[in-house]
């Protein structure tokens, strides 16, 4: 049956041989069910026309053209004259057992740590990576200098020392691809230095244990108080490194006392550790001064690393490490290993974002919204649960509610994600198991007022339904 196709050719593993048991039509036929059947060409994939295909094969094309029209009487393939010859969209995949399990959206998303991404600058952020685009030298569409792109590393170093207080020089900066893999090379790095253990914060991120064993170092948990992390029991923990939240511990919320860092600063001095500073969102600050890095108080013994995810989208994979001069070397190379370097286009673009004044306007903006968000929070929890403390509001993206001992956890755990409520509970975050009050986590960021006040509604109930 004559086609009339497209003349642009399309590469498909198909073969065929004079050798071979059954003709070279069947044999053409055979293949094409047996892609289709087990789902390596999928319902509406394009496929070459008869030309093209008999040019690949080298046989004749009405070869090609009998074995088309054979599998589309059977329901294989959709052919049409003018437009390209295609997989059958209804097509079975034979053998294959589909089983779809649909997971419900929740009604009310309190996750922590999740920032609103409906709001991502997005001509902001177009225009500067159509600049980037546009810009872009030929040798910067190599690898380059595996640190990142040399415009980003200044804009970074400008801006962190200007609203963060860092102590940095373009050249002790590494662009990562967020603050895991930075967290992820700098442990490799010490492990290769002879690093054996890394202190943590009580509670922490679980990924932040994960990530250190990993290295192949041993995690060493130290108890965090309204204070911060304790200070005085690192020389116990005998470790050769540190990472803790400075700014706004993760998850309790607090900061780490001017006494504590100089304690810790001490410490570092004494036991010629490290510190890794994870600051995570000290951008979002609602109640109280923004509190400066621990990075800018001692440069040489603190790797202070951030991200975009919190402040823009986690979608854009950039973080950067300062890192003092004596680790540069090791943590470069190890960032070699991870990936060969961070995408260099959307750095030249982040570089521009950052230049123009945007992530600073985003912020502004940002900070207003989620202060009113934290805010309707508050008051819904303390109309709604009485019984429950608010605690760790005055910056970052997540509240701290904490209802009486006699509450089951686990029950309302439970009870929240039945009424298809996401949540976290401190249990999420203690690397053993803790005898504190139930502590849940609410993240405000990513819902409006009105449903924040019905998320807490809901939760509520749960609340009293697992008491009862």
């Amino acid at each position: 049956m004559p086609v009339d196709e497209t003349s642009q050719p399309i590469e498909l593993l198909v073969s065929v041989s004079r050798e071979a048991p059954g003709t070279l039509g069947s044999q053409i036929e055979d293949q094409f069910r047996r892609a289709i059947r087990d789902g390596t060409l999928k319902p509406g994939a394009r496929v070459p026309s008869t030309r093209d295909l008999a040019r690949q094969l080298g046989v004749s094309r009405r070869i090609a053209v009998d074995a088309y029209a054979q599998l589309a009487a059977e329901g294989y393939m959709a052919l049409r004259q003018g437009a390209r010859p295609h997989v059958s969209e209804t097509a079975a995949l034979a053998g294959e057992t589909v089983t779809t399990q649909q997971t419900r959206p929740p009604r009310f998303d309190f996750r922590p740590s999740v920032p609103d991404v409906s709001t991502f600058p997005r001509a902001a952020w177009l225009r500067s990576l159509r600049d980037a685009v546009t810009t872009i030298t030929d040798a910067d569409l190599g690898y380059g200098d595996m640190r990142g792109v040399e415009a980003l590393r200044a804009a970074l170093a400008d801006y962190l020392g200007r609203v963060r207080g860092v102590a940095a020089r373009p050249a002790n900066v590494v662009v990562t691809c967020g603050y895991s893999q930075g967290l992820a090379v700098v442990c490799q790095a010490l492990a290769a230095g002879g690093a054996k253990r890394v202190a943590l914060e009580d509670p922490t991120w679980p990924e932040q244990v994960q990530t250190v064993a990993r290295a192949g170092l041993e995690p060493v948990a130290v108890a965090v108080d309204e204070a911060g992390m304790r200070i005085d029991l690192l020389e116990e923990a005998k470790a050769d490194a540190v990472i803790l939240t400075p700014a706004h511990q993760h998850p309790m919320g607090v900061v780490l006392t001017g006494e504590r860092r100089t304690q810790l600063i001490a410490w570092l001095r004494e036991r010629d550790a490290v510190a890794i500073e994870d600051d995570y969102d000290a951008e979002y600050r609602y109640d109280r001064a923004a509190v400066g890095a621990l990075q800018g108080l001692e440069p040489d013994r603190v790797v202070y690393a951030g991200s975009a995810s919190k402040t823009l989208a986690p979608a854009l994979r950039i973080g950067w490490l300062v890192v003092p001069p004596a680790l540069l070397d090791a943590v470069t190379a190890e960032k070699v290993l991870a990936d060969r370097g961070t995408g260099r286009i959307e750095q030249h673009a982040f570089a521009d974002f950052l230049t123009r004044g945007e992530l600073d306007r985003h912020l502004r903006r940002m900070r207003a919204r989620y202060r009113t968000r934290r805010d309707a929070l508050i008051e819904a929890v303390r109309d709604e649960l009485p019984e429950a403390t608010v605690r760790g509001i005055a910056a970052g993206l997540h509240a701290l509610v904490e209802l009486p001992h006699s509450y089951d956890e686990q029950a309302i755990r439970d009870g929240a994600r039945d009424r298809r409520i996401h949540l976290e509970t401190m249990r999420d975050y203690w690397p053993k198991p803790s005898g504190g009050p139930p502590t849940l986590m609410l993240g405000y960021a990513k819902m409006s007022e009105p449903t924040i006040r019905a998320g807490v509604l809901e939760l509520a109930e749960a609340v009293r339904a697992a008491r009862a």
